[in-house]
């Protein structure tokens, strides 16, 4: 399936679509790689929601699988960021191929765009979301911090809870951007 997004007030473009299921934590993780690594063959964006057969945690590609809490199944992410809790939560993922025009802005701009989205999203359902401005502090362990309860630059918020998360890697290939949304459930 494919749509179309609108990324400025004169230009759309044509992203393909992938509603998938519930698969497991590696399945999932070992997808969004090959979606990167075939990024430049597509040749257009895809967004590809998805969830999780089992209670899961992914982690961070820096983080050490003994971050992950017991009692979930643990998978680690080709992205960085803090660990995800997989429970409650709405997963998505977008891949662009090198040469979109997404991929010629900085890391920065990429989150501030893309998380924009998300946020206007989350308006059109009339929820009041704004972009956190801070940084994580330099205190918090990044080894085995907890995606959810640090917001950072451009994640989305409700109020005061962060409830949208996302992670990149950048390659040759193009940019995988993983993403996490949470609007219910308890949050660790």
């Amino acid at each position: 399936m494919s749509m179309s997004i609108v990324h400025s007030e004169l230009q759309s473009e044509v992203w393909d679509f992938w509603a998938d299921g519930k698969h497991s934590p590696a399945f999932n993780m070992a997808a969004d790689e090959v979606l990167l690594e075939h990024a430049c063959l597509r040749g257009r964006p895809l967004l590809r929601f998805y969830g999780w057969d089992r209670l899961a945690v992914s982690i961070g590609y820096v983080q050490a699988l003994s971050a992950a809490p017991a009692g979930f199944a643990a998978v680690r992410r080709p992205t960085g960021g803090g660990i995800v809790y997989h429970d409650h939560d709405f997963t998505y993922t977008v891949v662009f191929p090198k040469g979109h025009w997404l991929t010629g802005l900085d890391r920065v701009l990429s989150y501030d765009w893309l998380n924009r989205s998300v946020q206007q999203a989350l308006h059109s359902l009339n929820l009041q979301a704004d972009l956190a401005d801070q940084e994580i502090s330099s205190e918090v362990d990044r080894l085995s911090m907890v995606c959810f309860t640090n917001p950072t630059r451009y994640d989305v918020l409700l109020g005061d809870r962060k409830v949208a998360g996302s992670a990149q890697r950048r390659s040759k290939d193009g940019i995988l951007h993983q993403g996490s949304l949470h609007f219910g459930g308890p949050l660790p």
